[in-house]
């Protein structure tokens, strides 16, 4: 954002971070959020604590110490970030997107660094990982929190996490369950989603999706090909495999003898007349940012393997791919009611490329991989920050904009997924 824009904008920022007087215990700390704020809204390069304090005249150390040492309370900004967008920015068909994000950092020093995939750059890196919820619904993106991953090396090291500012009560979780937890904050402070949607990452875990069903939560997940079920459910018995047999009878469920087993989804496309057999159903998808595309899609009913081996209560399965290029298939699966329409699942899964947007302008825009601390409390504070700034930046974009009609989930709806389509061979 150029001097300009910023100075015209500069009344209406004040008057938002307003909203988070309460999150400091004084005035020295309080003066500090439109410093760093604006550093992060301005158009200077590297957006780290040195060249903002300088730019605002102030000496480096004064920023350092407002992230990590000062005393003000980090998880009320991000409460009162979603508890924002709980009140003001509802909608129909919102969608929460789950997500992770890394930034390359170079040494041993900032908290949960080590050579770890890096999606960033598609490849294993030294970098530090963290795990995002954001929001979609209209025109409308954000996102609702953050939290850092931390690796189990670092976990079993607890001398190196002291250090770092890490508290003892933070140990290594699987990614999913730092999502779980940041869902329920989430819910809590007001947010509501009518969809959930992820990666493959996310999606190939079985308790994950579990725990969101628990909660009758909707969500259409993409997952790997390698997931097993059957497209027919097979028949389940309890019956002894011989009779004759002294003793109490076995009762544990199992399946029927002679019932097939199940199949990977690679395997179900090719070989399953349900799925190899049942033409391929084209889908237009038009988005404001990406502009359109077509997808070819194939819909049936698909029953997972549980814990037991045995089938699972019924999902929608969407086997889906671009029609540029139909060498890479995707396998979308779903818990929603079961006369949901193809264009609305479809739609749901497409929408989870607005969290990498919100990345996007994190990084180019805000700095939100420029940390360059030492201590967990600096990160994350840094992180909440980054969801205020990005949350004004949004509100003022749509109000510039005049919140136009965006891409929307409901099926056949303007700026959707287009509810015409044509079968083809």
């Amino acid at each position: 954002m150029d001097a300009e824009t910023l100075r015209a904008l500069l009344p209406e920022l004040n008057a938002f971070l307003g909203r988070f007087d309460d999150c400091f215990v004084d005035c020295r700390s309080r003066e500090h959020v439109p410093i760093y704020v604006s550093g992060q809204l301005s158009d200077l390069d590297r957006k780290s604590v040195e060249p903002i304090a300088l730019k605002a005249g102030l000496p480096p150390r004064t920023l350092q110490g407002f992230l990590s040492w000062l005393h003000w309370d980090q998880d009320r900004m991000r409460d009162r970030v979603q508890q924002i967008v709980a009140a003001e920015h509802r909608g129909p068909n919102s969608v929460g997107l789950i997500d992770e994000t890394s930034f390359v950092k170079k040494g041993t020093k900032t908290p949960g660094v080590q050579r770890q995939w890096c999606g960033h750059l598609g490849k294993v890196e030294n970098c530090v990982v963290t795990v995002h919820l954001g929001l979609a619904v209209g025109d409308f993106q954000c996102l609702l929190d953050g939290d850092l991953f931390l690796p189990e090396s670092w976990d079993q090291d607890r001398m190196r996490c002291r250090e770092a500012g890490i508290p003892d009560s933070l140990v290594y979780r699987p990614k999913w369950k730092i999502a779980l937890e940041q869902y329920d904050r989430a819910v809590a402070q007001g947010i509501r989603f009518d969809w959930l949607t992820f990666d493959e990452h996310y999606g190939g875990k079985p308790e994950f999706l579990g725990e969101l069903t628990a909660r009758q939560q909707k969500w259409v997940a993409e997952v790997p090909k390698n997931v097993c079920g059957w497209l027919t459910r097979p028949r389940v018995t309890t019956q002894p495999r011989r009779r004759g047999r002294r003793g109490r009878r076995p009762t544990k469920p199992r399946l029927v003898q002679g019932e097939p087993k199940a199949k990977r989804l690679d395997v179900l496309l090719k070989r399953h007349g349900k799925l190899r057999d049942q033409p391929w159903t084209q889908y237009r998808f038009d988005d404001r940012e990406q502009g359109p595309s077509v997808w070819e899609v194939k819909h049936v009913t698909f029953y997972p393997t549980d814990a037991n081996g045995l089938p699972g209560e019924p999902l929608h399965l969407i086997v889906a791919r671009h029609v540029l290029q139909q060498g890479e298939v995707k396998y979308f699966l779903s818990n929603a009611a079961a006369d949901t329409a193809t264009e609305t699942l479809l739609c749901v899964a497409l929408t989870r490329h607005r969290v990498e947007r919100c990345f996007q302008d994190q990084k180019s825009e805000l700095g939100l991989d420029h940390y360059e601390g030492r201590k967990y409390v600096g990160l994350m504070r840094h992180l909440y920050l980054t969801l205020v700034s990005y949350l004004f930046l949004m509100r003022a974009v749509l109000r510039r904009r005049g919140e136009k009609p965006g891409v929307d989930c409901a099926a056949g709806a303007s700026g959707g997924v287009v509810a015409d389509h044509r079968q083809v061979a």
